[in-house]
C-alpha cells in the first residue's frame, strides 16, 4: 500500500489534459509539493503554492537533465506526456515514427532512468507510466509500437526495481477525451475517471491499472486466437 500523502511528485505534460487532472487530484490526495511539467511553464496553473512549474522537453536531453537537478526531492514520477503523429506504420517516411519513440517512449525511459536512484532513496517511491489499450492491439499505425515498447520498459524497470521498495504502475486505457485525441469519433473516458482510477491503484499497491472497459477487454483478448482482436485475419482466411 502506498500513500500519496506528503508524496513529492514530477508529473510530465501538466499543462493540459490527464497531466492537468493528475497535478489536481495528486493534491487533493495531499501531495506536499508536485513538480508540474510542460514545454512552455507559464501554461501550468500555479495558483496552489505546492505546484511548482518546471520547463520539460522530453525530448531534449538537456531539458530533462535540468529536469532532474531541479527535483532533488521527488518520491513520484508520472511519465503522463505523449503525442499522437497519425501516420501509416509502413512508409519510406519514418519522421513520425521516430518523433513519436522520442516522446512516447526515450523521454519517459530517460526520466525513470535518471530518478529511479533518487525515488528509491526518499522512500515509499512511485513511478507511473501512461500506456494505452494500444500497447496490445494495432490499427497499424505509428503510435501503438510506441506504447508497445513503453509497456514492456515498464516491466523491465519494475523487476530492475522491486527489491529497492519502487511501486511501478503501468496504466492502461482506451480513447480519452482530450485535445490530443479530439478528431476521434468513439466513446472516451473523462480524464478525471482515469487518473482517479490510477491514483487508487498507486494507493492499493497495484502494478497495473486497466482505468475502463476497452483494457480490460483487449487484455482478455491476447489469450485467444489472434483474429478475436484482428477480425479481418479470419474474414481473409475464409
Amino acid at each position: 500500500m502506498t500513500s500519496l500523502d506528503n508524496q513529492i511528485a514530477l508529473v510530465t505534460g501538466a499543462n493540459r489534459g490527464m497531466g492537468k487532472e493528475f497535478v489536481r487530484q495528486l493534491l487533493e490526495r495531499g501531495a506536499a509539493k508536485v513538480y508540474a511539467t510542460a514545454r512552455d511553464a507559464s501554461t501550468i496553473n500555479t495558483s496552489d503554492p505546492r505546484v511548482v512549474a518546471l520547463q520539460l522537453d522530453v525530448t531534449d536531453a538537456a531539458s530533462v537533465d535540468a529536469a532532474v537537478a531541479a527535483t532533488p526531492d521527488v518520491s513520484v514520477l508520472i511519465n503522463n506526456a505523449g503525442i499522437v503523429a497519425g501516420g501509416p506504420l509502413l512508409t519510406a517516411d519514418q519522421s513520425a515514427i521516430r518523433q513519436e519513440f522520442e516522446t512516447n517512449y526515450f523521454g519517459p525511459l530517460r526520466l525513470a532512468s535518471l530518478l529511479s536512484d533518487r525515488i528509491a532513496e526518499n522512500g515509499n517511491g512511485v513511478i507511473l507510466n501512461t500506456h494505452s489499450a494500444l500497447s496490445w492491439v494495432s490499427f497499424g499505425g505509428t503510435y501503438e509500437p510506441t506504447k508497445a515498447a513503453l509497456w514492456s520498459a515498464t516491466n523491465g524497470i519494475r523487476l530492475a526495481l522491486a527489491s529497492r521498495g519502487v511501486q511501478v504502475v503501468g496504466l492502461h486505457v482506451g480513447y480519452v477525451d482530450t485535445d490530443m485525441i479530439a478528431q476521434v469519433d468513439a466513446p472516451k473516458s473523462a480524464p478525471a475517471d482515469v487518473v482517479r482510477a490510477a491514483l487508487d491503484g498507486i494507493e492499493a499497491g497495484h502494478h497495473e491499472v486497466l482505468a475502463d472497459e476497452v483494457s480490460h477487454h483487449v487484455k482478455a483478448g491476447l489469450s485467444a486466437p489472434i483474429e478475436a482482436l484482428y477480425p479481418q485475419l479470419a474474414a481473409r482466411s475464409a
